[in-house]
C-alpha cells in the first residue's frame, strides 16, 4: 500500500493506478477511401465552378422556320447560357454565318440552334427544274404549303376532249416556295423532273392544273 497526499499531508490511503488509453488503430483501407472522397469532392467543386464560369452568347430559334425556309436574322435571338457544351450550339458571334441558310429540319422557338438544323444544299435537285404556277387560293390544297411538301399536279379534262383522253395525267413535284401577292393570288414554285417541265408548262397556260399534297415536309 502507498501514501497519498492531501494538502501536502500524508494520507494512508490506496492510490489507484493511472489508466492507459488505448489509441485506435486506423485501417489504411478507410484511410485511403477517405482522402479518395475528399479528392472526388473537390473535383466537383472544381467542375461545377468550371461549368457555371463557362456561360456564352449562343443562337436560339426566335419564331418558327418551316423546312427549306430561308433563315433571317430577326429568326434568331442570342442568349446567355451556362454550360450546355455538349449540344454544340452555334456562338452568336456566326450569325452572319447562318443567315440565308435555309433549315434542313423544323426550327422551333426557345431551341438552341446548331450547325446540323441549316443546309445551303439547294432545294433543286440534280435532274430537275424549277417552275411556276400561278394559283386561285381555292386552288391550293392547303392553307399554306411548305418547302420540301411533296405535290402530285394532276392535268383536269379539256372540254374538248372524250374518252382516255379526259383521263387526268399525273406529275410528282416538290414545293420549293409560295408567295402570297398583293391580290391574294398564290404562286406556288415546284421543282419537277426536266421531262415533265414541257407538259406541266403547257397545261398550266390552258389552266388544266389541280394540285394535291401528298405529304408534308
Amino acid at each position: 500500500m502507498s501514501l497519498a497526499t492531501r494538502n501536502g499531508t500524508p494520507v494512508d490511503a490506496p492510490v489507484s493506478p493511472p489508466k492507459v488509453v488505448r489509441q485506435r488503430r486506423v485501417r489504411p483501407g478507410l484511410l485511403g477511401l477517405a482522402v479518395l472522397l475528399i479528392a472526388l469532392g473537390g473535383l466537383g467543386a472544381a467542375f461545377a465552378v468550371t461549368s457555371v464560369r463557362a456561360t456564352g452568347s449562343y443562337l436560339a430559334v426566335a419564331r418558327p422556320v418551316e423546312v427549306g425556309r430561308e433563315i433571317s436574322a430577326a429568326d434568331l435571338v442570342a442568349v446567355q447560357v451556362a454550360g450546355g457544351q455538349g449540344l454544340r450550339p452555334v456562338p452568336a458571334g456566326r450569325l452572319d454565318e447562318v443567315v440565308g441558310k435555309r433549315a434542313a429540319v423544323a426550327l422551333v422557338p426557345g431551341a438552341l440552334l446548331t450547325l446540323g438544323q441549316v443546309t445551303d444544299d439547294p432545294l433543286l435537285g440534280p435532274g430537275q427544274q424549277q417552275i411556276a404556277l400561278g394559283l386561285k387560293t381555292a386552288q391550293v390544297p392547303a392553307r399554306e404549303l411548305h418547302p420540301g411538301d411533296k405535290v402530285l399536279l394532276v392535268s383536269t379534262p379539256d372540254d374538248n376532249a372524250t374518252g382516255t383522253a379526259a383521263v387526268g395525267t399525273r406529275f410528282s413535284a416538290t414545293v420549293i416556295d409560295m408567295v402570297s401577292p398583293a391580290n391574294d393570288d398564290k404562286v406556288l414554285y415546284l421543282a419537277l423532273p426536266v421531262r415533265d417541265v414541257p407538259a406541266v408548262v403547257a397545261l398550266a397556260a390552258q389552266e388544266r392544273v389541280a394540285v394535291v399534297l401528298t405529304e408534308a415536309a
